[in-house]
């Protein structure tokens, strides 16, 4: 098991989306490989009936919801996130954790690729209602 390990429980003190997304961010860099040539690996993992029995479990407790936040409701193609990043050796153990629900998040694509690559939301900010003469410099 790896040694420190994020959790959903800890990722639920976190309110918003914001603040779920820092902590859940990776900093990974586009391109950097994660299964290379091992990738059947992930791909057989990802098509077991064990898996897809825990995804359908963590979209009904996530509410199908991104990062689990109520009005952020995904409404195609939620995917089911591993919030501590998986490698070849996890799958071929059989780690116990990457079949736990505690260490699973549900995203958007979106939002997923946030969490590996960058660290701004996703969605946009909330802008100010404009009004006129608010561009006026002087």
């Amino acid at each position: 098991m790896k040694t420190t390990l994020k959790t959903h429980t800890e990722m639920l003190q976190y309110r918003t989306f914001d603040e779920r997304l820092e902590y859940l961010r990776l900093g990974g860099g586009v391109g950097r490989a994660t299964f290379g040539f091992d990738r059947h690996v992930n791909q057989l993992f990802y098509m077991s009936s064990e898996w897809k029995s825990l995804r359908r479990q963590v979209a009904i407790r996530d509410e199908g919801c991104d990062l689990g936040i109520p009005g952020y409701e995904i409404h195609i193609g939620p995917l089911i996130h591993h919030i501590n990043p998986m490698d070849v050796d996890d799958i071929l153990n059989q780690e116990e954790w990457i079949f736990d629900p505690e260490f699973l998040i549900t995203t958007t694509h979106n939002t997923h690729n946030a969490i590996h690559y960058g660290s701004a939301s996703p969605y946009p900010k909330v802008v100010m209602a404009r009004s006129p003469n608010d561009t006026k410099l002087w």
